[in-house]
This record gives structure tokens, C-alpha cells and sequence, in this order.
């Protein structure tokens, strides 16, 4: 019998293959949902299956559940072998690297064998995938660059987001061992670093043996780098650490804190308690601490925050009371930045109304993007006034307020989309760059200086355009631009899109000593994409801020009156 998270890791396979294979995205999809589902399942997972309930679990219909059956009773499933049968040999591996269709590597393999992208290098080398029809001598050298790139690439990293994903997954399955009394994910992952490369967790535990065989039997494990008596350090298959801690209940506690706090925020603590003749507060034992809380408060500290632990003066701020409340979660009240199907997201007006409103948001923003876009569908003029008549017709069916907003390309002059008279008609203008990030620092500076000193220019979009890990942030002398914010006066987008992040939170800091107000948005281009909040909330606090510095935990009238062109 196969467990569900065996079973899962086979679904995601199959999910891959049908991708390679070019097949409707939402089909990958069902197969992705239903993996999780399953990761996430509670109860009796044995019962659900002899029961046949698992058409009862949301995601599952009658395919998936005949699926799950077929590995649950026999270890195999048919669907993953016909398609390992139906693509050319190592086109997994290949499909990573960019230019090259299913259709492409059934030919290398085809004419030259090819099976690898090692395989495929040694021909590029000997110029012989040029000579193969459909490639050509300017292919094989955009061949060569992609593999260059994809053996120099950086594997021993996730986004926050797949981070989140895996740690979940794994403690789901650690839970499913009775020995297991409580387990966390800890270090840069609790702290909501952009990038995580080592997934620290800590269990309580008084049978370390049976939870560190447990855990090596996780299905998306790579390989063992080391393995002690309570301590573990494996890979998954994505390259990711992961460092499995097995500590006694009663030391879990100070353990799960030490673990959580970059090194410097728990060795100054360290200090703090000798200092102050606390007996072993922050150390590996002690059997008395009842939550993290209690630790700070015996060292006479303000609680500090999981995402401020980085020895950045968060002890200091709370050794004399003055740390103030983040924000949070339930702050918000308005989704900001959000695309529609009329542009480049998946969704029409009213869905994504209506999923803001099921989170609890009271208004939302619609924000496409504007008419230079052209690769993201932007606006013309013509459809941006239809836009403007749909989002009146949804406004009729829904409770959640709809403002009428843009995202506006900051173009090479500084000059936003649109003529003035057309922006000043929208409730919220996002003001963005999406081209032409190359500009050297005086030039781009200069650009930025521009628009910021625009009447109408309210809300700076992901400020330094950065995707991680592909695109640096673009340079430009940013403490000059921050002054020039602050003098405008505009707020600054903290975009929650795990692959932006952007503003990052030294520059929130930054700009929050100068008094600039911020937006947290999502950059959301379908509904699930809402659920991107909350790493730019993670970001925010990371940065410092309170409630009040964000414009969108204000009411509706309040908000527009920030914004407003």
C-alpha cells in the first residue's frame, strides 16, 4: 500500500509530464490540486480509500480517485508510465532549457541520441545539432548560451512561496507519525526571506529514531548529506536542504526559537540573559519556558516578531518599549492591484470581485495594464472605456467597492500612459516600469525624477523591477528618489508577487524614515494569485511597518482620498 504522499509525489510527476507535453494547463493543474490535496489531507487516509470517499475530498473527481486507487493498491500508476513511454528519453531534463519544444527534442534525439543536456552540449560543441533540420547555426548557438545559463544556474534555492509549499508537505507528513508531538519550519522561512536555501524544522519528540526514519522515507527526498543521533540534513530534489532537528518536548520551545532567529539576533540574546543572570533563556535547554513570548519577557524585551529577528536593532527597539505593532493579516481591508482578463490575467471582473470579497476585503482594485503594454494586452482607449462600463455592471451585483484603476507604464521619459485629462478619470494609478530596465543609474534615476514630480503620479508599481532570480533590481540612485517621494508626496507599492517582492526591506525602511505611506498589493492576475498578500505583508513587516503606514488597511473614502490622481 502506497501512502498519500508517495501517491502525491506521482500525481506532481504526472502533472510535469503532461506540461512537457504541451497539454491544456488546467489539467496540470487538477493533477497539481489534487497532490496537495491529498499532502493536506486529515484523518484516516487508509479509510478514505477502502471507503471510496475520496471523491469527497475537494479537487478529486471520479479520474483522480480511480487514479489514487490504482497506486494505492499497486505502487505503479499506468497514466505516469504511458507518458515516461510517450516522450523521448531525458526530456524532462531538456524541456528545462528555453528554445526547445517536445517536438524539438524527439529530433535531437531522433538524428543524434540525445538524452541529456550534457548529451546535448557535447553536440553543440561538435556543431552538430546546426546540421539538423528545423535548428539552424543561429539555434545551436542560442542553444549554447541557454545551456551555459542552465549549468551556471543557482538550484540550491526556492521562492518564499515553494518554500512555504514543501515545508507544509513535509510537516504533513511528519505529523502523520505518532511520535511526532509537535513540529515547525524555522530559520530564513519563518523569518519570510525572499529566498530560502535551507529548510530548517524542529520536532518534540521522545522516539528521535523513529522520526528520523520516518522522515527519510519522505518520497521527495534526494539523497542524505548527514544523519546523527537527533539531527538530519537531507535534499530534495530540487536541490533545497532541509535540516530535521528532533529535540524533547520540553526543550522544543527554546529550540524552535533558537532556530528561528537569524545568528546574531539569538547570540545577542545569549548575552542579554548572562548579562542579566538568566538561566539558559535562548539555550538548549530549559524546561520552564512556555512560549516565546515568555523568553522575551524574562530578558525584560518587547515580544519581537519572527520576521524581525536579524540583529537590525529589533533588541534594542524592544529593550526600551518602543517596538510597534506590525501589520497584519487582519489589517487589510482593500485588494490592491489586480488584473482582469482584459489584460494579461486569467479572471473577469466579477470573479475576482467576488474572490476579494470572500477574503474579506471591502474594495479592490482593478488595475490592468495600460496601452504600451503590448505584450500583456494593454488598453486601448476603446477597451479601457468598455472596461469602465463592465466595472459598473459588476458594481451592480457585488458588495465589494470596485475602483476604476490602471497600471501605467513609466515610459523612457518619465511620462506616464495615457493622456492627463484620461488619468485624472481613474480612481488609483499604479505607475510601473516594464521596459527598458537596462538604463544606466543617471539615466533611469533621472526617468524615476520625472515621474515622480507628475501631478498625477500617486502609487510607485514594484519600484525596482526586480524578478528573483532572473532580474536584478535596476540601478538608479535610490535615496534621491525616496526624497523626491516624500516631497511629491506618493506611496510605494510593496508588491506580493514571490517572484518581485519588491520593495525589499531595507529600502522600506528607508523609506519609511522619510514618512512615505505604502500600498500592499498582490500584482494578482488571477484569483488564487490574491492569496500573494501575504508575502508582501511578510515584506512590510520585515520593513518595520505599522498599520497606519499602509493606505489599504484604511476604509474606502479614506484610501481614495490618499490615492486619488
Amino acid at each position: 500500500m502506497q501512502d498519500r504522499f508517495a501517491i502525491a509525489n506521482q500525481l506532481r510527476t504526472v502533472a510535469r509530464l503532461l506540461q512537457i507535453k504541451g497539454e491544456n494547463r488546467f489539467k496540470t493543474l487538477a493533477f497539481n490540486r489534487a497532490a496537495g490535496a491529498l499532502e493536506n489531507l486529515q484523518g484516516d487516509f487508509d479509510a478514505v480509500v477502502k471507503n471510496r470517499r475520496l471523491k469527497q475530498i475537494p479537487g478529486i473527481g471520479e479520474t483522480l480517485a480511480s487514479l489514487i486507487e490504482e497506486i494505492y493498491s499497486s505502487g505503479e500508476c499506468s497514466m505516469l508510465q504511458r507518458l515516461r513511454d510517450e516522450l523521448p528519453p531525458g526530456a524532462v531534463e531538456l524541456s528545462e532549457i528555453p528554445g526547445l519544444s517536445l517536438k524539438k527534442i524527439a529530433a535531437l534525439h531522433e538524428r543524434l541520441g540525445i538524452e541529456s543536456v550534457a548529451d546535448l552540449k557535447a553536440a553543440c560543441e561538435e556543431n552538430l545539432v546546426g546540421k539538423i533540420k528545423g535548428f539552424g547555426a543561429k539555434s545551436e548557438a542560442a542553444l549554447r548560451a541557454a545551456i551555459d545559463k542552465f549549468e551556471r544556474r543557482d538550484k540550491d534555492f526556492l521562492l518564499l512561496n515553494h518554500a512555504d509549499e514543501q515545508a507544509g508537505r513535509i510537516l504533513s507528513y511528519l505529523r502523520t507519525s505518532s511520535a511526532v508531538l509537535d513540529a515547525a519550519a524555522a530559520g530564513t522561512l519563518r523569518r519570510r526571506h525572499e529566498i530560502v536555501r535551507r529548510i530548517p524544522i524542529v520536532v518534540a519528540s521522545h522516539e528521535p529514531t523513529v522520526v528520523l526514519n520516518h522522515f527519510l522515507a519522505f518520497p521527495a527526498l534526494a539523497h542524505t548529506d548527514e544523519l546523527e543521533e537527533r539531527r538530519c540534513l537531507a535534499r530534495l530534489a530540487e536541490g533545497v536542504a532541509v535540516e530535521l532537528s528532533v529535540v524533547p518536548p520540553e526543550n522544543y520551545l527554546v529550540a524552535f526559537h533558537s532556530s528561528t532567529g537569524s545568528p546574531e539576533h539569538v547570540a545577542k540574546l545569549r548575552d542579554l540573559s548572562h548579562a542579566r543572570g538568566v538561566s539558559r533563556v535562548g539555550g538548549a535547554e530549559n524546561h520552564s519556558v512556555e512560549s516565546e513570548h515568555d523568553i522575551y519577557r524574562r530578558l525584560g524585551l518587547q515580544y519581537i516578531p519572527p520576521e524581525l529577528r536579524e540583529d537590525g536593532g529589533e533588541i534594542e527597539a524592544a529593550a526600551k518599549g518602543v517596538l510597534a505593532r506590525l501589520v497584519a493579516p487582519q489589517d487589510m481591508r482593500g485588494m490592491t492591484h489586480c488584473h482582469t482578463e482584459y489584460s494579461d490575467g486569467r479572471n473577469s471582473i466579477e470573479e475576482m470581485a467576488l474572490a476579494a470579497q470572500a477574503r474579506g476585503m471591502s474594495y479592490l482594485t482593478i488595475t490592468d495594464h495600460s496601452q504600451s503594454a503590448h505584450y500583456a494586452r494593454g488598453l486601448s482607449i476603446d477597451r479601457l472605456l468598455a472596461q469602465w462600463d463592465e466595472i459598473a455592471r459588476v458594481q451592480e451585483r457585488v458588495t465589494i467597492r470596485l475602483l476604476k484603476g490602471i497600471e501605467s507604464d513609466i515610459l523612457e521619459d518619465g511620462s506616464l500612459d495615457y493622456p492627463d485629462h484620461l488619468l485624472a478619470r481613474f480612481d488609483v494609478i499604479i505607475a510601473s516600469i516594464h521596459a527598458r530596465h537596462k538604463m544606466d543609474s543617471d539615466r533611469m534615476t533621472q526617468r524615476l525624477l520625472r515621474a515622480l514630480k507628475l501631478p498625477l503620479f500617486k502609487i510607485w508599481g514594484h519600484p525596482l523591477g526586480r524578478l528573483i532570480p532572473s532580474r536584478p533590481p535596476f540601478t538608479c540612485r535610490m535615496e534621491e528618489l525616496l526624497d523626491a517621494a516624500a516631497a511629491a508626496p506618493c506611496a510605494i507599492e510593496i508588491n506580493g508577487d514571490p517572484r518581485r517582492l519588491d520593495l525589499e526591506p531595507r529600502w522600506i525602511r528607508a523609506a519609511r524614515a522619510r514618512g512615505i505611506k505604502f500600498v500592499v498589493s498582490t500584482d494578482a492576475h488571477s484569483t488564487a494569485a490574491m492569496a500573494h498578500v501575504t508575502y508582501g505583508l511578510s515584506m512590510a513587516r520585515r520593513g518595520w511597518l505599522t498599520p497606519d503606514e499602509v493606505l489599504n488597511t484604511r476604509a474606502v473614502e479614506d484610501f481614495m482620498r490618499a490615492v486619488h490622481p
